[in-house]
């Protein structure tokens, strides 16, 4: 099913995983899916690796296990700053036997290690690419603050209409911790003329490393209750979970009063949060 097709009937609710690491057993992944599944998610996302890291087999398998073994829809991330179009042709090749509907096109992170390829500069070469060589839902990463690289909001918003006129189905924000941003940028979308549904990308905070790193990596901006929360609690960690789970839980009961299309959460592979978020919130996520 495409996941797009969700949006008209409910507030969907999605959940985020990532392969384990090359160390580790793939097994590991399985554990945490079977806690999941009794989150009832609309569909679950498997990212392809952070940093570039090629991790591509282990999101086709784990992809093809959310579908095939535990009946829910799933998303594969595809990022193409590492790839050309024969490698892209063959992972879509590989969604497609598997019977992954959907896929998450991304630019993705710029790795020192690695030299881009030139195929695909922005996720909306992507995108077009997909469309014209598949028939996939198509979903796009969005930034309510503005994308680091843009050089203004406007600028932000006129190339997310390019990626949505090129083919995106639906978009998905990368993680905000003031709602006000995503109000405004909703906003925007909306003036531009961009009509696809948009999930709200939601994280919950667990402990001082992660935040100090989402920020590097992201340039996400902290309000002020939050920065209190994390200064009162960081020395605490069982405390920092709870305080990082309330905080979410109050982000995303704002958002769906304001009718937001849906939640996706990145769980960290952590299926205590998750759980215990999806407790908080689960009346809400009505038909």
């Amino acid at each position: 099913m495409r996941t797009s097709e969700i949006f008209n009937n409910k507030t969907v609710l999605s959940l985020e995983i990532f392969p384990p690491r090359r160390t580790a057993s793939i097994g590991i992944i399985y554990k945490t899916l079977e806690e999941l599944q009794g989150l009832n998610p609309d569909f679950i996302s498997v990212t392809y690796g952070a940093g570039g890291s090629e991790t591509n087999t282990a999101t086709l398998e784990i992809a093809s296990a959310i579908k095939n073994n535990y009946g829910i829809e799933s998303v594969a991330h595809l990022p193409c700053i590492n790839l050309n179009k024969d490698e892209v042709l063959n992972m879509l090749e590989g969604f497609k036997q598997a019977g992954v509907e959907n896929v998450l096109a991304l630019r993705g992170d710029v790795n020192p290690a690695l030299v881009p390829k030139q195929d695909f500069r922005y996720a909306s070469d992507l995108v077009s690419f997909i469309k014209e060589n598949g028939d996939f839902n198509i979903i796009g990463a969005c930034y309510p603050e503005g994308h680091s690289e843009s050089s203004s909001l406007l600028d932000d918003i006129r190339n997310l209409k390019i990626k949505v006129d090129a083919g995106t189905d639906q978009l998905i924000t990368q993680l905000f911790f003031d709602n006000s941003y995503f109000y405004s940028f909703r906003e925007r979308a909306s003036v531009a003329g961009i009509n696809v549904p948009i999930e709200a990308g939601i994280m919950p905070v667990v402990n001082k490393r992660q935040i100090e790193r989402m920020v590097s990596l992201c340039g996400v901006k902290l309000p002020k209750k939050f920065v209190t929360m994390m200064e009162r609690y960081e020395n605490n960690p069982e405390a920092m979970r709870d305080a990082g789970i309330a905080y979410a839980v109050d982000q995303i009961v704002d958002l769906i009063a304001q009718g937001v299309d849906g939640i996706h959460l990145y769980t960290m592979n952590n299926s205590y949060i998750a759980k215990k978020i999806y407790a908080a919130i689960s009346t809400l996520l009505v038909a």
